[in-house]
């Protein structure tokens, strides 16, 4: 019995993207304390350019250019744009609101990558997708609660950042193919460090020395964050974005865990609804994926 060269890729996207997940949600935590620290832009600063200097690193040992013409193509500039929206807004909401409530928000993201990718590369997605996506989404209405005196601005920050992403994920999908990881990583943190000038430059606050503890946050937090970063670029570039992007609700096991353990987060009712609603849609997205695929095999 021959293996499918398609169900192999697909499944080693998505341990790459479970890998990605645990790492990110780690980084969430780091990044969450450091910011009862240190101001955010600060924080976006060094985080960016710690990692772009060791992206650059990795990129020179593999002797990967740095600048050339496929940096600077479209896809590239989108990306770069995204990356700016997504991580500034994301680091705002992990300062500002409980590390599980923007977990569970950025759970969204397979859902707008999925429906995004029928839109945008034709990716064939049936009615029943359709439904899950929709009903992901009225998940994520559940969490927010807009209307009702439960509702807080500040979780906006965190849609807001979850758009982002997934619009990063996309464009490094449409990326030129001649961009290693390293590369992408590179640019990513360059993007990030200059989201966090940007935000610093308008919060108009004093640079401060980190303290021990606040380096070894962001020690870590740099750390983490690379080893998420390129699990997450392999995931990405590794079998179809609507079987591979689902596991990215992994992310929400590790996050509300952290949040509980680490911060003595609570789960409210309506989280837990819908959490529930975005992850069983996210695996329905999935499991249609795998079936289809399947049938189109067999024939």
């Amino acid at each position: 019995m021959k293996t499918d060269p398609v169900h192999r890729q697909n499944v080693t996207g998505a341990l790459w993207m479970i890998a990605a997940m645990a790492a990110f949600a780690l980084e969430d935590a780091l990044v969450k304390a450091v910011s009862d620290i240190l101001p955010v832009g600060q924080i976006l600063i060094i985080f960016g350019l710690g990692g772009a200097v060791i992206f650059a690193a990795l990129a020179h040992r593999q002797g990967d250019a740095l600048l050339t013409p496929d940096v600077v193509s479209p896809a590239m500039r989108i990306r770069v744009l995204f990356e700016i929206t997504g991580r500034l807004f994301y680091v705002l909401a992990l300062a500002l609101i409980p590390l599980s409530t923007a977990t569970v928000i950025l759970q969204a993201t397979p859902l707008v990558v999925v429906a995004s990718a029928a839109l945008i590369f034709g990716e064939r997605v049936g009615w029943r997708r359709w439904t899950a996506i929709i009903v992901g989404l009225m998940g994520v209405l559940i969490i927010l609660r807009p209307g009702t005196e439960g509702f807080s601005a500040l979780s906006l920050l965190a849609l807001v950042g979850m758009l982002g992403f997934a619009g990063r994920d996309l464009a490094s999908r449409a990326a030129p193919r001649s961009l290693s990881t390293a590369i992408l990583g590179l640019y990513g943190f360059l993007a990030l460090a200059a989201a966090g000038l940007l935000f610093f430059l308008w919060q108009g606050e004093a640079f401060q020395l980190p303290d021990a503890r606040a380096a070894v946050l962001l020690a870590g937090a740099i750390l983490v964050g690379i080893g998420a970063y390129s699990c997450l670029m392999k995931a990405m570039r590794t079998g179809d974005v609507s079987a591979v992007t689902p596991f990215r609700y992994t992310r929400l096991l590790f996050g509300t865990a952290l949040g509980i353990v680490l911060f003595g987060e609570a789960l409210t009712a309506g989280m837990l609804v819908g959490s529930g609603l975005i992850v069983l849609s996210g695996l329905f997205i999935l499991w249609r994926g795998q079936k289809k695929r399947l049938r189109s095999v067999e024939q």
